[in-house]
């Protein structure tokens, strides 16, 4: 069953835009099923297929001279990254003939050199993330409780009964195949205590002194690691708010884990009861409504211009949404009774951003319906925030 993306309209967009559209994204988030639905009629060639690999690698002029239909889809392209060189001689030899070559892959790193250097003005680039909230409702009644414990990549969100399994065999199989291809690892179960570690760190703030410390490894290290994380769509770095933009380059970002089924799988929830009741609940609530908003800036084909805000006498804004030239606050919060406290750290934002916030600041926690607070804010259900951000930017 073909669950519709929400990036289809932006991707039929950049097909009209550009000569080719590369798609990346983490693994098992989709592409290739969406890639196959959106150009049903078009020529298909994987490089999981060691034999494409090959032909690809020893005979690149020839391995692309063998198609012609219009467009042309090559899937998990990192595997033969040098290939782009080559895409990009047939580019100039027709310029003007949009959205012949889609290309799809799952490590950005690898990919974004590639391209920076033979594509640059000549591919559009898009990121496909596990589904949104949209998709997933689309598919199958879910309830909060569900998203949290079970996430939303697609073959879990389709066969929930898998997922115990599906994860397990995800990070082991993210870790064996990918880590060890991208980096010299000696001592693999090194690596993944940081993994268990960093996710027991999940919507906090990001030290990478002290992680090191806990590991046992050198802070360049972390560095290096957190940034594989960070560039295979596992991770994601939400920035602090500051009007001078070099602050929020060395102020230190919260972390958060993408999806929320790795979150409690690494941390050992015992239950899906247990994970939204206990201690890590509030923080895998934010960690999802976090992805929603980075999901909503992905599918329209934008950057997510989005960050935390903490005062100097320690209030905080969860989310910070930067739109149309304002600010917008946004408050997350695992409660059906938004409180006195929430609006007033909404109400000490939007003194202090002025001019440049909206009139109005956001609560997404758990009412049935939106529900206006004081001071012109509002209290917005969890499922209708991904298209409150939509329709927003």
């Amino acid at each position: 069953m073909y669950i519709q993306r929400d990036l289809a309209k932006t991707f039929k967009e950049a097909l009209r835009a550009f000569p080719s559209v590369i798609i990346t994204g983490p693994r098992q988030s989709g592409k290739t099923t969406f890639v196959q639905n959106e150009l049903k009629t078009a020529d298909y060639v994987s490089f999981d297929d060691p034999t494409e690999r090959d032909f690809a690698r020893h005979d690149p002029k020839g391995f692309l001279k063998r198609f012609k239909k219009k467009k042309v889809v090559i899937d998990e392209i990192q595997y033969v990254a040098e290939i782009i060189h080559y895409i990009k001689l047939d580019i100039e030899q027709a310029r003007h003939r949009y959205g012949r070559w889609v290309l799809t892959g799952s490590q950005q790193f690898i990919l974004m050199k590639e391209i920076s250097e033979s594509l640059a003005g000549r591919v559009g680039v898009l990121e496909l993330l596990p589904f949104c909230t949209k998709e997933a409702l689309s598919a199958r009644k879910i309830n909060l409780e569900q998203i949290l414990w079970y996430g939303l990549y697609p073959e879990i969100t389709l066969k929930p009964a898998k997922r115990d399994l599906w994860v397990r065999s995800y990070v082991r199989t993210y870790l064996e195949r990918d880590v060890r291809q991208l980096m010299n690892i000696k001592d693999l179960r090194v690596f993944e205590e940081f993994v268990s570690l960093l996710a027991a760190q999940h919507a906090q703030v990001f030290n990478h002194s002290a992680l090191a410390r806990d590991v046992g490894v050198s802070v360049p290290t972390i560095k290096s690691w957190v940034g594989v994380l960070e560039a295979s769509y596992i991770i994601y770095f939400l920035r602090p708010y500051f009007k001078n933009y070099g602050k929020r380059i060395i102020k230190s970002p919260k972390m958060y884990f993408l999806d929320p089924a790795l979150v409690s799988l690494l941390t050992r929830q015992p239950s899906m009861e247990a994970a939204v009741a206990g201690a890590m609940g509030g923080a895998l609530f934010e960690g999802f409504i976090v992805s929603e908003a980075v999901k909503a800036y992905l599918n329209s084909g934008k950057s997510p211009d989005i960050f935390y805000w903490r005062s100097h006498d320690g209030l905080e804004v969860d989310l910070i949404l930067q739109t149309k030239g304002k600010l917008l606050p946004v408050e997350i919060k695992l409660s059906s009774t938004p409180a006195t406290g929430h609006v007033n750290t909404l109400e000490r934002f939007k003194k202090t951003a002025g001019k440049d916030a909206f009139q109005q600041g956001i609560v997404v926690c758990r009412v049935d319906k939106k529900t206006p607070l004081p001071h012109d804010n509002l209290a917005l259900p969890w499922w209708e925030f991904y298209g409150f951000v939509k329709r927003l930017i």
